[in-house]
């Protein structure tokens, strides 16, 4: 197990055209809402979102999303080398938009990221989206055995592998360089993590969103976030809310395992019959999701769910003090689970308050509101927006 070479030319470059460096980042977590608010900022006049356009890059970078471009400490199992070229040919296309976005939710879990970033975009802004950090490493459990980074189909087996995995072990051979998301517990040590973007960028340049405002209300959470950037609503422009990167399982274990690890044979056909590399990775994209199972995953088993909510209580006590908010019915929720009255069950009206202290509206986590349900519980796997199941990414 290694880590990453640290990224060429972070540091800022002042011959380098002005507004052509990302300067937005929404950092993570993972599973926690960042593929839905990245998709919605994509209709903002003001806000540039690499397209399909940076698959020339040859960064490991999906639609425009999740670059990897910094965190050079997070582990991974295969080399993986950072080209500040081809990282900024991927915003090549973008104008005179205020913001250009990074959106690449492991940066989160990265102890370098903060600083990295910092020192690439002085006047960086960041985006937290914070889950329920037992449902979110569910979750992302369900997402890496998806995607063939886990092969440990027993969530409570992969807990126990962590260790190991640390130490380079038992890492699966379709893992491609994404062992971080294997160390689910290190994901899910938000209150640290926060906290180093705070210290890096200014608490005033980090926004923190509490997943279970955003499942309950992304109009209003939207909204805020354009006044953290201070960006007007274009209300013709206002995005549709609607479900993104929903919960999905592999139909087929072997299909993930050829298409993430093709034998040498069939990997030579591949580049014979198709030679573009980037059309390679797109049909490869697309036959994962052709793979896809969306059927709700199993409640997790609620005597693990109450170890890992006092493994985690320390953690999320620290976190609400730091964003000055009661977070605490993330250590007593069930499943997300239940039904929803055209809201997030079990949401009050309360006023939490954003990163840098500025007052923002939301609702607390583990509210009494409505059916008395702890917040987040919904029908199937994840929150619903729009009435369709989601699992947070």
């Amino acid at each position: 197990m290694s880590t990453a070479e640290p990224p060429e030319g972070v540091p800022a470059h002042p011959d380098q055209p002005e507004g052509r460096r990302p300067n937005l980042f929404i950092v993570g977590a993972p599973k926690s809402g960042t593929t839905a608010l990245w998709t919605y900022l994509r209709n903002h006049p003001q806000i540039y979102t690499a397209g399909g356009e940076d698959r020339a890059s040859g960064l490991p970078a999906a639609g425009g999303k999740e670059f990897q471009f910094f965190g050079s400490d997070l582990p991974s199992n295969i080399p993986v080398h950072r080209s500040l070229e081809a990282y900024l040919g991927a915003f090549a296309a973008a104008t005179d938009e205020r913001y250009l976005v990074d959106a690449s939710p492991m940066y989160l879990c990265s102890e370098r990221a903060a600083a990295e970033i910092a020192a690439f975009a002085p006047d960086a802004r960041a985006v937290a989206m914070l889950r329920n950090p037992v449902d979110m490493m569910y979750s992302l459990h369900a997402e890496a055995l998806f995607q063939g980074d886990e092969d440990i189909a027993d969530f409570a087996e992969a807990l126990a592998a962590e260790e190991d995995r640390r130490q380079g072990r038992r890492i699966p051979p379709t893992c491609q360089g994404a062992l971080w998301s294997l160390l689910y517990r290190n994901v899910a040590g938000y209150a640290d993590q926060v906290q180093r973007f705070m210290d890096a960028l200014g608490p005033e340049r980090v926004h923190v969103i509490v997943f279970d405002d955003f499942a309950a209300d992304p109009d209003a959470v939207y909204r805020e976030l354009l006044a953290f950037l201070g960006l007007d609503v274009v209300e013709e422009e206002v995005p549709d809310f609607a479900v993104r990167n929903a919960h999905k399982a592999p139909r087929s274990r072997l299909a993930v395992r050829l298409l993430r690890n093709p034998p040498p044979v069939l990997r030579r056909v591949a580049r014979t019959v198709v030679r573009s590399q980037a059309t390679r990775r797109a049909l490869g994209l697309r036959a994962l999701e052709l793979n896809a199972d969306r059927r709700p995953r199993p409640s997790l088993d609620p005597a693990l769910r109450r170890a890992l909510q006092a493994e985690m209580a320390d953690d999320v006590r620290r976190l609400g003090a730091l964003l000055d908010r009661d977070l605490s019915g993330w250590l007593t929720s069930g499943d997300e689970s239940g039904p929803m009255d055209g809201r997030q069950a079990g949401g009050t009206e309360g006023h939490g308050r954003q990163a840098g202290g500025t007052e923002g509206h939301g609702r607390q986590a583990g509210g009494t509101e409505g059916h008395g349900r702890q917040a987040g519980e919904v029908d199937g796997h994840g929150p619903r927006v729009d009435g369709n199941e989601w699992d947070g990414s």
